[in-house]
């Protein structure tokens, strides 16, 4: 079988980057294959592929969303060096730096996105990816409708997801889409970055807040605000959820909706991957008060 590096450093040579030595895993990410290339004429790039791309326009698709965070959104992201069928290349961004005041500058960054870019219709122009699945992104003007088609229900029909969730677990999650008006509050769409777990932030050569990875769509800030909250972001991000909240007024009460906001990257990873990290779990338990009729 041939090395993950070895068809990334092929995939580069084809592409006409005939400069680079090697390629060196890098670690992080969950769906695609990853490493930083060096190069004897530049400097080092990132570059990933996967195995068995799931679409034509996997990386195209990824470029165009790190390009309208960053010039719709104002948030740092890496520069597109290429963006082809087989590969991304980017520049290479340093690692996320500890302490408070990091993860308040990214408060800043991420409330200016969602403050700044607010438009009435949810979606966006074209179908991305989230992962190795498309993320359904058809225009809608009314943003439960949107949540519920197609970042809830979407995910059923996927053989992971019926696997685990059985009959009483679908009509649960109907039910609570079609409470959504109840549950969540009526916010305006804004442009997010989509796929925020805390892996994705990192930081520039000069350590500002910078972002990777996107499944970007004009949805509900929380979306974003969720995954951060929900995939165990260190100790010093306290800060970002304070920051955050007072920059964008924030109610009280924003924490008790984390959960049904993350019901859509729970069942993205069920749907994705063998182990779901409790994502399955997870589901369950959210779930639980609307398995009756209420």
């Amino acid at each position: 079988m041939t090395a993950p590096t070895t068809l990334l450093l092929e995939g580069l040579r084809r592409a006409g980057l005939r400069d680079v030595d090697a390629v060196e895993p890098a670690g992080g990410g969950l769906a695609a294959l990853a490493g930083i290339a060096s190069r004897r004429e530049g400097p080092p790039l990132f570059v990933k592929a996967f195995a068995d791309a799931p679409g034509d326009d996997v990386f195209e698709t990824e470029a165009e969303g790190l390009a309208a965070l960053r010039e719709l959104g104002g948030l740092a992201t890496p520069d597109v060096v290429l963006a082809g069928r087989e590969l991304l290349v980017l520049s290479v961004l340093a690692p996320r730096p500890g302490g408070e005041a990091f993860w308040e500058q990214f408060a800043h960054a991420l409330a200016g996105l969602h403050t700044g870019t607010t438009q009435a219709r949810f979606g966006w122009h074209r179908d991305n990816w989230l992962g190795r699945r498309r993320q359904r992104n058809a225009w809608d003007d009314d943003g439960f409708a949107f949540f519920a088609q197609h970042r809830l229900l979407r995910w059923l029909g996927e053989p992971r997801v019926d696997a685990a969730l059985g009959p009483a677990d679908r009509a649960a999650l109907e039910r609570l889409c079609d409470r959504l008006p109840e549950l969540l509050p009526d916010r305006p769409a804004c442009l997010t970055h989509g796929d925020m777990w805390a892996q994705n932030v990192m930081a520039t050569p000069d350590g500002r807040p910078a972002v990777i990875d996107p499944a970007v769509s004009y949805t509900w800030a929380e979306v974003d605000l969720a995954h951060v909250w929900s995939t165990a972001p260190p100790p010093e991000a306290r800060r970002f959820f304070e920051v955050y909240a007072e920059l964008t007024a924030l109610d009280a009460g924003w924490p008790d909706r984390m959960p049904i906001i993350q019901l859509r990257q729970h069942l993205a990873v069920l749907a994705q991957f063998d182990d779901d990290w409790g994502a399955a779990d997870h589901i369950r338990a959210t779930l639980a008060p609307f398995r009756t009729r209420t």
